[in-house]
């Protein structure tokens, strides 16, 4: 739809990864770092995690793309709960390798025979295993025992591991992962974009469907932009994708933050935006180092933020209806002066200042209910604070 609007040659801001739309990031330039050191290496288990849309998916797209398939040979899977059986016939499809049994002991013989094969014709094998989180214990085994298979002294199979924060967390801390733990050569975790990088990336993606300019955005929608989405790619491409098709439907040649903040009380009421706070860097500290008086921060609950959200969205239309306000005042102090004026052609019709007058009593009962809105947010806020302090106080 905004496509055919705007000019587009395709969607810009799909969800789904695409290779074409790869935008190299700060954070995406280190991971990419820690890819290329740890593929150099030849061997081992490489770790990426980050937050659910933080591009891990689109990151492992573009390296697919751009891998030399006449040296390296790469399978992807994406798990689910899946038990280490399971997952062994997983990867055996995922390399196109048929087994001459269903049993664990004959799918794990062909695929041995497979990565031979493989590394007799000078190729080396990549599986990238996505969603990680999703493991048992059991197929997590399994991953690391196929990282056991060799030719001579030559490591047969390296593995990419794709998961969320809490993998991080159970791969560190979990006390039967020990060994596949000590496998791990490279391990870093994918931040969100700066916030300078945020009108960069939206340019670009516009760049690659042929966007001249059209539809111009206001620099203040970035920022906002930013405020909402913390730097999460998906995010913001859900946002944006919401944009367009509403300046598609109005016919609008600039997307402002008036628009924004339509687009963000949208999604929030519907449920379709879970907005977070700014990740913070997660880091396992000795329990003895501790003080006894520490006691853990209680996240802040889903209606807290949905609260500050429409927050967010009711000031920006406060802004908006604020300007709306100067500039019919002024209109109405314009007009007032022509009907007073003593010639009768130049006087206005009293069905003008009537409805101007209207229209500022519209606009001022709107801020008055705008402002009442704020006020019961930023009390729930307070509550929820007070709530929490006292809740720390009575441990």
């Amino acid at each position: 739809m905004f496509d055919n609007f705007y000019g587009f040659s395709g969607r810009p801001f799909q969800l789904t990864p695409d290779p074409a739309f790869y935008f190299e990031s700060l954070a995406h330039r280190k991971a990419l770092s820690y890819l290329g050191y740890g593929l150099a290496q030849g061997e081992g288990f490489i770790v990426i995690t980050g937050e659910v849309g933080a591009g891990k998916s689109t990151l492992v797209a573009h390296l697919m793309a751009t891998i030399d398939r006449l040296r390296l040979t790469a399978a992807q899977i994406v798990t689910s709960k899946l038990d280490g059986e399971e997952l062994v016939q997983l990867v055996a499809q995922a390399f196109g390798v048929q087994s001459h049994g269903t049993e664990k002991a004959s799918t794990l013989g062909a695929i041995e025979a497979f990565l031979h094969d493989e590394a007799r014709a000078g190729r080396r094998c990549l599986l990238v295993v996505d969603e990680s989180q999703n493991l048992e214990i059991s197929a997590l085994e399994e991953l690391r025992m196929l990282s056991n298979f060799q030719l001579g002294s030559h490591p047969l199979l390296q593995i990419l591991l794709l998961g969320q924060p809490e993998f991080r967390d159970s791969l560190q801390g979990h006390p039967q992962l020990e060994q596949l733990r000590q496998r791990v050569i490279a391990a870093h975790h994918l931040d969100a974009m700066e916030p300078g990088e945020l009108e960069p990336y939206i340019s670009h993606r516009l760049a690659v469907v042929g966007w001249n300019g059209n539809p111009v955005f206001d620099q203040r929608v970035f920022a906002e932009l930013y405020t909402a989405t913390h730097g999460v790619p998906r995010r913001i491409n859900q946002i944006v994708n919401r944009l367009l098709i509403l300046g598609a439907v109005e016919q609008r040649r600039r997307i402002d933050g008036v628009m924004l903040a339509q687009v963000l009380a949208e999604l929030t009421a519907d449920g379709g935006l879970q907005l977070a706070p700014p990740p913070v860097e997660a880091r396992v500290e000795p329990v003895a180092a501790a003080p006894q008086s520490y006691k853990p921060q209680a996240a802040m609950p889903s209606d807290a933020m949905v609260s500050l959200a429409q927050m967010e969205a009711a000031l920006v239309h406060r802004d908006a209806q604020i300007a709306e306000l100067q500039q019919a005042v002024i209109e109405l102090a314009n007009q007032g002066d022509l009907a007073a004026t003593p010639s009768g052609e130049a006087a206005v019709p009293d069905g003008a200042l009537a409805a101007l007058q209207l229209r500022l009593d519209t606009i001022e009962t709107k801020m008055v209910e705008q402002d009442r809105t704020i006020r019961h947010t930023l009390t729930m806020l307070i509550e929820w604070i007070e709530r929490e302090e006292a809740n720390r106080g009575s441990r």
